[in-house]
């Protein structure tokens, strides 16, 4: 396999980005570990409304927990270069046999496309968000 340098790549479209298609590829076929060793060794994910989880093994733990059956539908995103790497605003869809939400993630990747850190937001009214809780 060879080794994806965000600084060498001309990657216009976040979906150019091998890293950040592998994510959601292997969130989806439940393959968490896999998931987790896309982050930097000090990689964080950042779920809503909780602290940073950091470290690909507490990551792969988290997200085997609460993302089993769930079915993430990245839409559209933008692309922000940085000194060391890229900014990935994405949008799209959540789904869960109990819920479908609109979601961003915001990626920051270092230069060797391992993810330094992910945010996961719900765009979601009050309203919507109350309707998750039934």
């Amino acid at each position: 396999m060879t080794s994806f340098s965000l600084l060498d790549s001309a990657a216009a479209h976040w979906y150019e980005i091998p890293t950040l298609c592998q994510y959601f590829e292997r969130l989806n076929q439940g393959e968490f570990n896999a998931a987790a060793d896309l982050f930097a060794p000090e990689g964080q994910l950042q779920p809503p409304f909780e602290e940073p989880i950091m470290g690909a093994e507490a990551i792969a733990a988290y997200l085997s927990q609460e993302a089993s059956n769930m079915q993430l539908e990245p839409l559209q995103g933008e692309l922000t270069r940085l000194e060391n790497g890229v900014q990935a605003e994405i949008k799209g869809k959540v789904r869960s046999p109990l819920f479908k939400v609109n979601v961003g993630w915001i990626f920051v990747l270092n230069h060797q496309a391992k993810i330094e850190h992910v945010r996961i937001r719900l765009l979601a009214s009050i309203q919507e968000l109350l309707e998750l809780r039934r």
